[in-house]
């Protein structure tokens, strides 16, 4: 019998709330003006064993470096950027990534695929897939399909959530 005492809140974040929430929390660490991507990595065990968000590598400055997104490739962010799967597999605790689950903004590429796939991560768990038709999303589905790591679009109940730092 639930009584006052013994009742818990019903809003609660379901654990997939949570985990995508760190990851698009993640994100906004991300100095890129256009496209902010996080990633959380989480065990079995429902603990969070890596973060990371798209950026540069570590000393090279992103005050030098290009953000911008066309005209030759070494006047592009591209060439230089670490994806946010990348930087969570490489920002993770140390031991094994086998058997976790990867939360993303978006759905990886297919660089960002290898480096799942041989990290031993088993679901990708993502908000968005907006570059779908892309050669480069179709190739990261097509290694994902034949090792079996299981892809799916995540559902939320809430469309926000709010942090509030004056508590």
């Amino acid at each position: 019998m639930v009584t006052d005492k013994t009742r818990k809140r019903s809003d609660y974040l379901s654990w997939d709330e949570y985990f995508m929430a760190v990851a698009l929390l993640s994100a906004q660490r991300s100095k890129d003006p256009n496209t902010q991507v996080g990633a959380c990595i989480v065990n079995a065990e429902k603990k969070i064993v890596g973060v990371g968000y798209n950026g540069f590598p570590i000393g090279c400055s992103d005050e030098i470096l290009p953000w911008g997104r066309s005209g030759d490739l070494l006047d592009t962010k591209y060439p230089y950027v670490c994806h946010a799967e990348l930087n969570a597999i490489l920002n993770s605790i140390p031991g094994s990534l086998a058997g976790c689950a990867i939360y993303t903004a978006l759905f990886p590429c297919n660089e960002c695929a290898k480096v799942i796939i041989q990290s031993g991560i088993r679901e990708v768990v993502y908000l968005s897939n907006k570059y779908a038709e892309s050669d480069s999303v179709r190739a990261a589905k097509i290694m994902f399909d034949q090792v079996g790591v299981h892809c799916r679009r995540i559902t939320v109940a809430r469309s926000r959530i709010e942090v509030n730092f004056n508590v």
